[in-house]
C-alpha cells in the first residue's frame, strides 16, 4: 500500500494526463551507439546497447508465456535500449537497487530513471511469476511521484494479483478513480488489500447496511485496526460525529486514510507525505494554490510534464502575493511578453521569472517550455546571456551551442560541452565532467564487470545510484557516472548532466 512511510500548449489544469499523454511529454533519452571505439571497453563478444533505434539481434530464451517483469510502455524501437535489458542480472540484484534508489535531483538522471523503469525488456533469466522486478518498478515511479505510468504499467500487466491490485487500488485513490477499481475488488474480494478497502468500497456503492455489517464484524474480529475502524465509523455514521472528531491525523497515513480523512471533512496537507499524494490534490477538489504548490513537487521530479504546470500557472491571476503567487504572477508576465514576441517586454520580464524558477528549482520545465525558441530572439546584455543558459537546459542544446558564440571562459566550457568537446575547465566539477569525456575515460571496474556480463540495466542503474548519492566535492563520482552514460551509448545524458550539474549548481 502507499503510505507516506512506504515511499519516499498549455493543458487544462483539471485535466489528468493518460498515461500515453505523459509519455509524449515526458523527456525521454535515447540510447545511441557507444563513443568509445572498438576493443577500447572489453565487453561481451555482442555489443551492449542497441545501434539504432531499432530492435537488436540478442540471444533469447523461449519462453512458455511472458513474464510479468517484462511488461513495460515503451518498446525497443523508441528507447534504443536492448531487449535483454534485465535478462542476464538476478532479480534480487535489481530489485535492491531500485528499493534504494531515491529520486535524483538532476532532471537528466530523473529521465533515464524514467526510461528504464518503463522500458520493455525481458525479464530476468531467474524471474518467477511473482513480478518482483515489476513490483519494485511500480514502486519506483511511485515514489517519484509519476502515478499515472505506474497505473499504466499495472494496466498492462493485469491488476490480478493481490500485490499488484493493492497497488492499483492505492493509485486509483490518489488520482480520483477508485470507482473501477472498487468494482473489480467487490467483484473479486479475495484482491481485497483489507477490510478497511472492502468497507469503503460497499459504501461507495450506496450499501451502507453491508459495509456497516462489514466494519461490525472486522472489529469482532480483531481484522481491522482501532484508528480504522473510528475512521470508518465516522464515514459511515457522519450524523453522529462531528468532522474530524478526535481523528488525530496519522504520521504515516495510506491512501485510503487519506481520502477517508478528505471525505470526513478533515482533509489532509501533502507537503510532508510522499510525492504520490501530491496528486490528490490535482484532483479539482483542492484550491488553486494546492494545486499550485502540488503541480510544482511533482514537476520537480519529472513527474508533471512541463505543458502541465503551464496549465496550472496560467489557469486564473493570483490571488494574493508572496510565495507561490509571486512565482505565478512572474511566470505570467513572461509568458505573455512571450506570447506577444514582444522582445523588450521579454526581456524586462526574463530575469524575474528565471529566478523565480531557480529558487523552486524549476529550471528545467521553464526550459522545456522557451529555452530553444527564447534563445532565437533578438536580446542582448543580460538577457541573452540567461536565454543561452536556458537554452543549453532545454532538448535543443547542441543546436543552441552551435551558433553560439561565449565570451567568459564558463560559457566557452558550457559550449564545448554541449558539442560533446567538453575544454577548459574552469572549476573542480568542470574538471571532473571534462575527464569523462578523455579517450580513455572508462566506467569503474565493477560497473565494467557487470557490462562484460551483458548486464546493462544494472549497470546503468548502479551509475544512477553512484552519481545520484555522491557529495558535492565527489569529482571522481562524477567521472565515473558520466563515463559509464557514455560507455554505453547514452551521450545525451552525460552531456545533458554534466551541463545541469554546472548551470544548476547541482549534483545527483
Amino acid at each position: 500500500m502507499i503510505t507516506a512511510g512506504t515511499f519516499g500548449a498549455p493543458a487544462q489544469a483539471e485535466t489528468p494526463l493518460s498515461a500515453i499523454d505523459w509519455l509524449g511529454a515526458a523527456r525521454l533519452p535515447v540510447v545511441h551507439p557507444p563513443l568509445l571505439g572498438p576493443g577500447q571497453l572489453p565487453l561481451a563478444d555482442e555489443p551492449p546497447v542497441s545501434h539504432d533505434a531499432t530492435v537488436p539481434d540478442v540471444s533469447v530464451a523461449p519462453l512458455d508465456a511472458p513474464k510479468p517483469d517484462a511488461v513495460g510502455l515503451l518498446p525497443t524501437a523508441m528507447t534504443g535500449l536492448p531487449q535483454d535489458l534485465w535478462q542476464n542480472s538476478t532479480s534480487h540484484a535489481l530489485v535492491a537497487l531500485l528499493r534504494t534508489q531515491k529520486a535524483p535531483r538532476l532532471p537528466a538522471l530523473q529521465d533515464l530513471l524514467y526510461t528504464l523503469l518503463l522500458a520493455e525488456a525481458n525479464a530476468p533469466a531467474d524471474a518467477g511469476n511473482d513480478s518482483a522486478l515489476l513490483l519494485a518498478r511500480i514502486d519506483a515511479l511511485i515514489e517519484f511521484g509519476a502515478v499515472e505510468p505506474a497505473a499504466a504499467l499495472i494496466d498492462r500487466a493485469g491488476a490480478d494479483t493481490a500485490p499488484l491490485f493493492a497497488r492499483w487500488f492505492d493509485i486509483t485513490l490518489l488520482t480520483g478513480a477508485e470507482d473501477e477499481a472498487c468494482a473489480a475488488l467487490l467483484a473479486r474480494p479475495a484482491l481485497s488489500p483489507s477490510y478497511a478497502a472492502q468497507v469503503f468500497c460497499t459504501a461507495r456503492t450506496g450499501d451502507w447496511e453491508t459495509a456497516a455489517l462489514t466494519l461490525d464484524t472486522a472489529r469482532a474480529l480483531n481484522l481491522i485496526s482501532s484508528s480504522d475502524s473510528r475512521l470508518l465509523e465516522q464515514f459511515l455514521h457522519p450524523d453522529t460525529t462531528s468532522e474530524g472528531q478526535d481523528l488525530p491525523p496519522p504520521a504515516r497515513p495510506s491512501a485510503l486514510t487519506y481520502r477517508l480523512f478528505e471525505a470526513v471533512g478533515a482533509p489532509l496537507p501533502t507537503g510532508n507525505l510522499p510525492r504520490a499524494f501530491a496528486m490528490g490534490d490535482l484532483r479539482d477538489t483542492s484550491g488553486w494554490k494546492s494545486e499550485l504548490e502540488a503541480a510544482e513537487r511533482l514537476t520537480r521530479s519529472g513527474a508533471l510534464a512541463a505543458n502541465r504546470l503551464q496549465g496550472y500557472y496560467t489557469a486564473r491571476q493570483p490571488a494574493a502575493s508572496g510565495g507561490v503567487w509571486d512565482r505565478v504572477a512572474a511566470f505570467q508576465r513572461f509568458d505573455a511578453a512571450f506570447a506577444r514576441r514582444d522582445v523588450s517586454d521579454i526581456a524586462k520580464t526574463l530575469p524575474d521569472v528565471w529566478a523565480a524558477m531557480r529558487a523552486a528549482r524549476l529550471e528545467i520545465a521553464f526550459a522545456d517550455l522557451y529555452g530553444a525558441e527564447l534563445y532565437k530572439l533578438p536580446l542582448s546584455g543580460t538577457p541573452r546571456a540567461l536565454a543561452y543558459h536556458i537554452a543549453l537546459l532545454s532538448q535543443d542544446y547542441e543546436t543552441a551551442a552551435q551558433s553560439a558564440r561565449p565570451v567568459t571562459r564558463a560559457d566557452r566550457f558550457l559550449t564545448t560541452l554541449a558539442m560533446g568537446t567538453p575544454r577548459d575547465p574552469h572549476s573542480p566539477r568542470a574538471e571532473a565532467i571534462t575527464a569523462a569525456f578523455a579517450p580513455q575515460a572508462r566506467p569503474p571496474a565493477a560497473i565494467t564487470s557487470l557490462l562484460r556480463q551483458r548486464r546493462l540495466g544494472e549497470a546503468i542503474l548502479r551509475a544512477v545510484k553512484i552519481l545520484s548519492e555522491a557529495s558535492g566535492g565527489d569529482t571522481q563520482a562524477i567521472t565515473e557516472a558520466l563515463a559509464t552514460f557514455r560507455a554505453v551509448g547514452l551521450e545525451a545524458t552525460a552531456r545533458r548532466a554534466g551541463l545541469q550539474m554546472i548551470l544548476l549548481d547541482r549534483q545527483g
